[in-house]
This record gives C-alpha cells, structure tokens and sequence, in this order.
C-alpha cells in the first residue's frame, strides 16, 4: 500500500485512540538513528523469502495455541511471520518464525532470542513505544527493519507497508512483498483477548478498539486480494 493510500485511514485511526503524531514521529526518528547506527538494513532479504511464496501468519488470539497444534504438520513449507506475542507460542513449539512483526509489547526476550537464530524482526514505531526502542532495538543482534505508521519519507531506513496492529501489519507486509497466498492463525475478533496478547496489566477496552481496527483493515485487504485466507 502506497502512504498516500495509507494516510487517511492512519488519520481516522489517530482521530479514533487520539494518537499524537508528533509522538510517532519521534518515534520514527528514534529508531531510524539506532538501525542507522547499528545494522544495515534492507527490503531486499523480505522480498526474496516473501514474493511468490504461500505465507502463514500468526496472531496472538485465544485460536492460536490450538490451531498451531492442528496445523504443525501443514506448516513446514511455508514461510511463518509471527505478530509480536505470538513469537513465544511458536517458539515454545520449537518453531522459529522467519519473521516477527513487532512493536516490543510481548514477551521481548522470545523475541530476541528467535532473531539471533535467524528470524527477521520488523520493529514498528510509534509515539507509546518510544522507552522500549531505546532500552530493546539494540538488543536485537540479527537483521532488524523498522516501520512506522506515519510517512516514511523524511526517515532514512524505515518504511510504512501500512497496518496499525502487529497482526495487520503483518498481513500488510506479505501482501506488499506479493506472497502467492496468505493465510492467518490466531486472528480472532469474538471479544476475547488471547494470553499471547501479554495484556494483562493493559486497557481492555484500548486493546477491543484496536482489534476492531485490525479486522476492519484486514477485511479492506481482503478486498483487494482473494488469496487471504484462514488456515
């Protein structure tokens, strides 16, 4: 998805959870300086295991233990992104995701852990996250890309594939790099939040608004791309 597509329905979504743009572009400009200093960074790797590839990409709902369970033996030719808190799941499966889309609100250490072993991490971001990418980004010693939900014009190494949720964003992400099908576990949107969430001290009703928000932007990507699917 282009920004200019991106930026109306960022501005509705920044209307809706009163985001401060400011905030996230501090955050932009945060964690550009850090991938800048630190690593390299590049699309090339995401396009080269993505493009033409059948994806499976795992949310933190309460479906994902078990459907992780149903679906081990169906998984092992597929490339697997894990949204944030949905890391741990899988590698407590002995499962190591080959990329991990995150804004550091799960548990950090799984996370770490899986991108020194080879797991791309695509960090995101924004104006509530600011302590965590200072403390955790250079902790994260293999390859790191970072995105943000604002334009990623005035900021070298970071992009904008669009989403707002980790979840989202990681749909977003597949479809951007044209994955030859996309299928999800874990997304669920009946009101449960699912212990993978890791949001156990958070505002509930902030974390339902937001769900609400990821379905909403997953059925627009539907729209434009039948080959999304739930596993």
């Amino acid at each position: 998805m282009f920004y200019k597509d991106w930026k109306p329905i960022y501005n509705k979504i920044a209307k809706d959870l009163n985001i401060s743009k400011n905030a996230d572009e501090k955050a932009a400009n945060i964690l550009k300086n850090i991938l800048r200093n630190n690593r390299q960074n590049s699309n090339d790797k995401l396009n080269s295991i993505i493009k033409g590839k059948e994806v499976v990409i795992f949310g933190a709902g309460p479906s994902l233990e078990s459907s992780l369970i149903s679906n081990k033996n169906n998984l092992s030719n597929k490339i697997k992104i894990s949204a944030d808190g949905a890391t741990s799941a899988l590698t407590q499966n002995d499962i190591l995701p080959d990329i991990i889309v995150t804004d550091l609100d799960g548990k950090i250490s799984d996370q770490i852990n899986a991108n020194s072993k080879g797991s791309i991490t695509v960090i995101h971001a924004h104006g509530d996250n600011i302590d965590k990418i200072i403390e955790y980004v250079p902790k994260f010693k293999g390859e790191v890309i970072g995105t943000t939900q604002i334009n990623p014009g005035p900021y070298e190494n970071i992009n904008n594939f669009g989403g707002f949720t980790d979840g989202d964003r990681a749909i977003f992400l597949a479809d951007n790099f044209k994955a030859k099908m996309i299928y999800l576990i874990g997304f669920d949107f009946d009101g449960k939040i699912g212990r993978y969430s890791f949001s156990e001290n958070k505002d509930r009703n902030l974390k339902l608004t937001k769900l609400k928000w990821c379905k909403y932007l997953i059925d627009l990507l539907k729209k434009g791309n039948p080959n999304i699917q739930e596993l």
